[in-house]
């Protein structure tokens, strides 16, 4: 299930999963204090294990530029103010692969864009977590550069065509009802 982060409890369960992913992996930290929408996924039993962050974008301030030519994009450039980020992707060790934990993380993007009529999202992603995107859930998403390394692991700058996937749902057999996003359920922390 997918639960928006609404309160300061579900705000600290949801910095909790994702700062204890980045520590495991050995990524540097970085919180964001404007955003679009936060996502925790949790498991069957109500357990808050995975996270998904919207920020908004801008072509001529968002950080994330300085590591890759997003701005330049053709489709970034024509989509001006339709185009957000999507970053702290995280699910717990002992989750993944387990409860199709990133179904839902990707629905909840999904439904984000949707709500917020965004075309793309940008992101940096781990080289083997975009080749499952590509070739496991078929995603929409086109490779903006080559691998670089970018605060402890190497990453590949990336568009998500969120529009091509909210406009054709029946394509994706993964994604999850908007109703899944429920507001009203009590969540447990997962760690």
């Amino acid at each position: 299930m997918i639960k928006r982060v609404e309160n300061e409890l579900e705000l600290a369960m949801f910095n909790g999963i994702w700062t204890t992913v980045w520590r495991e992996k050995g990524y540097e930290l970085e919180f964001a204090e404007h955003v679009l929408d936060r996502f925790v996924v949790m498991n069957e039993e109500g357990y808050c294990v995975g996270t998904s962050e919207i920020k908004p974008y801008d072509r001529d301030s968002s950080p994330i530029n300085e590591i890759a030519p997003f701005r330049d994009h053709p489709k970034v450039i024509a989509s001006e103010g339709r185009v957000a980020e999507i970053d702290k992707i995280a699910i717990l060790g002992s989750y993944r692969g387990k409860g199709n934990m990133l179904p839902w993380i990707l629905s909840s993007a999904v439904y984000s864009a949707e709500q917020h009529d965004m075309d793309y999202f940008v992101s940096l992603l781990e080289p083997v977590f975009l080749r499952a995107l590509k070739i496991s859930f078929k995603v929409p998403v086109e490779r903006l550069g080559e691998r670089l390394f970018y605060k402890g692991d190497y990453v590949v700058p990336v568009l998500f065509d969120m529009s091509a996937m909210y406009l054709n749902k029946q394509r994706y057999e993964w994604l999850s009802n908007p109703e899944a996003i429920n507001t009203t359920i009590e969540v447990k922390a997962g760690l």
